[in-house]
């Protein structure tokens, strides 16, 4: 394996870790945020309630696969 493969699989691994949902929905949150402060609404508020919607529907989906053994 290249050292290059092998830096690429790092960060595709410390990004995108277990659930690519997530790492997807951080990537709309902050476009999102950012259409928001270009455009001079007021976006503070936009990130920190994506991340917890983004954290309870992981959790929703980890247990739910927990339940099903």
């Amino acid at each position: 394996m290249t050292a290059i493969r092998s830096f690429l699989l790092f960060w595709y691994d410390f990004v995108v870790g277990d659930d690519w949902r997530v790492a997807a929905g951080v990537v709309v949150a902050l476009g999102a945020t950012a259409g928001l402060a270009h455009a001079g609404l007021p976006a503070w508020w936009l990130l920190p309630v994506a991340v917890a919607g983004l954290l309870a529907l992981s959790l929703r989906r980890a247990v739910s696969v927990a339940r099903r053994g």
